[in-house]
């Protein structure tokens, strides 16, 4: 199957990608920095692959406005555009959705362990919620 994406579209799965690590940088990183755990999760999702890596790949700053004082505000934006991008994947291309699902999974990963230190709790139940949020679809 191929995948057929419009402009929306593709600032949906940009949004959802770059927001879930905007998402984990700003929950916290237990000894380290927002900033490498921006840095991290952004490398990972600039090493993707498929079509999902070439919609990444193309970061257009104005498409991605993630606007919130605070975690809760920035999850209300970020979550359902997860759900959204695993929606509109998986109907064109499972393989797909599932090839988006693991680069988000893989980033929040990178961004929560900078320093290679455990998780604190609140990043693991921040990526619990990711994870569901990407499962919701």
């Amino acid at each position: 199957m191929s995948v057929t994406l419009t402009d929306h579209d593709k600032a949906t799965l940009r949004t959802a990608a770059y927001g879930a690590v905007s998402l984990i940088s700003a929950t916290g990183v237990a000894g380290g920095s927002p900033h490498k755990a921006a840095t991290g999760g952004s490398i990972a999702l600039a090493s993707a692959t498929g079509p999902t890596g070439h919609v990444l790949a193309v970061v257009k700053a104005k498409e991605i406005t993630l606007k919130g004082k605070n975690v809760a505000e920035l999850a209300d934006q970020v979550l359902p555009a997860l759900t959204a991008a695993m929606s509109l994947l998986k109907q064109q291309d499972p393989a797909e959705a599932d090839n988006f699902r693991n680069t988000v999974l893989i980033a929040v990963e990178s961004a929560t362990r900078p320093d290679k230190a455990a998780p604190a709790p609140a990043l693991v139940d921040m990526t619990r919620k990711i994870t569901a949020a990407l499962d919701a679809a």
